[in-house]
């Protein structure tokens, strides 16, 4: 048996430690598969260089998971969002992954995601409280 312990913070080590595990169980099932690994594209300002937004994603099992998509205020409506996923599919197909996934918020971008060829695979309704969370999914050829 072992003592399940809380940590209302995560501590670096514990979390190293499930997520190399989690990897060692699955190289032990699917053998050919890397660990996965996270990508970023930035956004940064011109005058001094400051992150202010992009997108996070992470490459496991051919596929790779946007985790998050930020567009600052000051550049919406402008493309910027577009251009980002665009960047992203191109490192995917790069990589060998065979889709994209990717979840979001009713009250974020569902409708810009299915613009952009994303199909709703799952919904968990009233999450948060009178919104609804979409999963949606992207092959790449």
């Amino acid at each position: 048996m072992a003592d399940i312990v809380y940590e209302a913070k995560l501590t670096p080590q514990s979390e190293t430690a499930i997520g190399d595990a989690l990897v060692a169980f699955n190289r032990s099932q699917v053998p050919s598969f890397p660990a996965p690994e996270t990508i970023g594209l930035v956004l940064k300002r011109p005058d001094d260089g400051s992150v202010e937004g992009g997108l996070t994603a992470r490459i496991s099992f051919n596929h790779m998971f946007v985790e998050m998509l930020v567009v600052p205020e000051r550049l919406r409506g402008q493309g910027v969002g577009r251009q980002l996923m665009q960047q992203a599919e191109a490192v995917a197909r790069e990589r060998g992954c065979a889709g994209i996934w990717l979840d979001t918020f009713s009250f974020q971008a569902p409708g810009f995601y299915e613009k952009l060829g994303y199909a709703v695979f799952g919904a968990i309704g009233n999450y948060p409280p009178g919104h609804s969370r979409f999963f949606l999914h992207k092959p790449l050829s």
